[in-house]
């Protein structure tokens, strides 16, 4: 099948139109079908749109969750994917990406509904990401090598790699599924079968494309999605014996609990990737500043700033400062706020009513400090659903909360610096280590500051860029290991080594 599809519809009417043909899911992927949790018990699905309840589902509870651990046991023991040839497992998973973009508008409007993404931005953005990575990770199934050392006369060495087993993921709510699919066909490609937990607040996408997996050719029991809390679900994954590795993306504070489970438990390996405070640096040498100022908006504009990477700090040179701010409010003002499903929508609404809460919150606290608010207000916007505006918060101090805390929202602080080594020592002065950039057009001063700066991701005159092949990951509170590329696979496997005298 082509990996072309035909435009997106393009009028907020077309796709109300579509909204009202969707079949929502109301029910955990399990075992090859749909089904409700053992107690009956469900958790309403809230779309921040307009605040309405749009599904009731499920909430798994241990028993739940040790029934469906060991069915994705048992199907990995059956073999019929764990031993399947890895260019036939490859192949599943380009029929899958097949199936999601035949079906992406339907997905693309499940992520707006579930988590109030512009739906232009679900479909160009995130569906284009996740069709791809799912296809990448198909045609890389064959390519991955065991290994033999060379050299010895009297022996054979192999070192190979094998599945673990039974998978944990429990990804997030900002990209449904851009950050589950991160880990899933990785996973699936080394032979493993997977549980997914995705947020509470966002699950619709994930189920219904683990529906379109089966019918790709995904084993029943291989791929399951389970429904629930974290306190509950998420807890009962993490301290299940037979979950043989955990891979887990959201807040620091959730990554350590599941550590403390992990500890409890079989002490399974779990693999983190957490939060952001992400310095953005300009220098008065950007090769376009003009293209600068408009991505720093756009760093902290896109999914209404709820990104573990948004450019939160803006860390401008002293002599470009006024230039700077000014461009980027002008930026952020022009934004048109409004409903998901409007494709004119560039700036949708905060994800649930509780986080629209806190993100003014740690407004109202940092217009208590010596920072001053040149953009936004700590009062929502007075519509249906959880629409806030952007904030911009100038002369913050690098110690300051606003400087210091991940407020995983559209607030972006504006510190100033005189030379290269007080830029890097501001960037560094955070507990979180993932995202960062530089705007510079001195070639060395690029590189000396991307060794510098403590973090897994540094971006050179852009922001937010990547593609399949690289890996995304962090540093200190922002985690460990590696999401995409080859290297997404390491964490899925066993390297076993077998020595042969001959």
């Amino acid at each position: 099948m082509s990996s072309t599809h035909k435009p997106a519809p393009t009028t907020k009417d077309e796709w109300l139109a579509l909204l009202g043909s969707l079949r929502i899911p109301e029910g955990m992927w399990v075992d090859g079908e749909w089904a409700g949790a053992r107690s009956g018990a469900t958790t309403p699905l809230t779309a921040p749109r307009d605040g309405r309840v749009v599904a009731h589902l499920p909430a798994a509870d241990e028993a739940d969750i040790d029934a469906v651990v060991k069915s994705a046991r048992k199907a990995f023991l059956r073999g019929d994917w764990s031993r399947l040839q890895p260019r036939e497992r490859g192949e599943v998973l380009i029929r899958w990406a097949d199936l999601l973009e035949e079906h992406r508008d339907e997905l693309a409007l499940l992520i707006a509904l579930e988590m109030g993404k512009p739906v232009t931005d679900a479909w160009a953005v995130e569906m284009r990401t996740v069709i791809g990575l799912i296809r990448w990770y198909g045609e890389l199934a064959d390519k991955v090598m065991d290994e033999s050392p060379r050299g010895r006369e009297n022996s054979l060495a192999l070192v190979t790699r094998e599945p673990l087993g039974v998978i944990a993921a429990i990804t997030p709510w900002n990209f449904p599924m851009t950050l589950s699919t991160f880990k899933v066909p990785a996973a699936l490609i080394a032979g493993n079968s997977v549980v997914l937990k995705p947020a509470s607040q966002s699950p619709l996408s994930m189920l219904r494309a683990a529906e379109l997996a089966h019918q790709a050719g995904v084993p029943a029991g291989v791929l399951q999605v389970v429904t629930g809390s974290g306190p509950v679900t998420g807890a009962a994954l993490g301290r299940h014996p037979d979950i043989a590795t955990l891979t887990f993306t959201g807040s620091t504070d959730v990554g350590k609990q599941l550590l403390t489970y992990a500890g409890e438990s079989n002490a399974k390996p779990v693999w983190l990737e957490l939060g952001g405070k992400s310095p953005n640096i300009i220098f008065p040498d950007a090769p376009d500043m003009a293209e600068a100022i408009r991505t720093a908006a756009w760093a902290i504009a896109f999914n209404s700033g709820q990104m573990c990477t948004a450019g939160s700090r803006l860390i401008v040179h002293e002599s470009v400062r006024d230039e700077v701010v000014a461009g980027v409010v002008e930026h952020l003002k022009a934004l048109r706020i409004g409903d998901p499903l409007d494709p004119a929508t560039q700036f949708g609404p905060l994800a649930s009513r509780r986080h629209r809460d806190d993100v003014l919150a740690e407004i109202t606290k940092g217009a208590e400090t010596s920072a001053k608010l040149a953009l936004g207000s700590d009062q929502p916007l007075d519509r249906p659903g959880w629409y806030v505006e952007p904030a911009v918060f100038v002369d913050v101090r690098p110690d300051d909360r606003l400087a210091q805390h991940e407020i995983f929202g559209p607030v972006l602080s504006v510190l100033t610096f005189s030379d290269e080594a007080e830029a890097v020592s501001i960037a560094n002065n955070s507990d979180y280590g993932l995202g960062s950039s530089v705007w510079t057009g001195d070639l060395s001063r690029a590189h000396r500051m991307s060794r510098a700066i403590e973090a897994g991701l540094v971006w050179v005159n852009c922001f937010e860029e990547g593609d399949y092949s690289v890996p995304f990951g962090g540093r200190k509170l922002s985690g460990h290991g590696a999401d995409k590329s080859v290297h997404g696979l390491e964490k899925f496997t066993a390297l076993k080594t077998t020595w042969i005298a001959l």
